[in-house]
């Protein structure tokens, strides 16, 4: 089965200093809903629901400075296995709407000494079955987002 165009959470950065889409942003994206999974192959009874850790995400914004597909987030420190789980695996298995987190490393993008925020933080409400378009715009010292389309 291969993967979709784009995944069912995109997001776009717009650096508004520049005047240009914000190239090469790290953006974290994450849930702290846990995850129900009716088929999971390390529980010994496949038809029990066993919960899953919070699943999170990243990627880097493109040329066009979006994000339209996700990878599962590793941490340096993780040891074990490489998350297999796809966004498309995660918000299947939730149930009703949930909570999602996008974090842009701006001081990444921007320098240290040349933002106010390191981090800008985006929290949204996922409705079951939907699609959903974070766009940014961003400066040095101000951002903001909507619900894009």
């Amino acid at each position: 089965m291969s993967s979709p165009a784009k995944d069912r959470i995109t997001c776009h950065v717009l650096d508004t200093t520049a005047g240009k889409p914000a190239k090469g942003i790290r953006v974290r994206l994450e849930t702290s809903s846990t995850v129900s999974s009716s088929s999971s192959s390390s529980s010994p009874n496949p038809s029990s629901s066993s919960p899953h850790p919070p699943a999170s995400f990243e990627s880097l914004t493109d040329e066009d400075g979006r994000v339209k597909t996700w990878l599962p987030y590793s941490t340096a420190t993780s040891s074990g296995e490489v998350p297999v789980y796809t966004l498309d695996d995660v918000l299947g298995a939730i149930k009703g709407p949930s909570r999602w987190t996008l974090r842009f490393d701006t001081e990444g993008y921007f320098g240290e000494a040349n933002t106010f925020f390191p981090e800008a933080t985006v929290v949204f409400r996922v409705d079951e079955g939907q699609q959903y378009h974070v766009p940014l715009l961003l400066s040095p010292y101000s951002y903001t987002t909507y619900r894009g389309s």
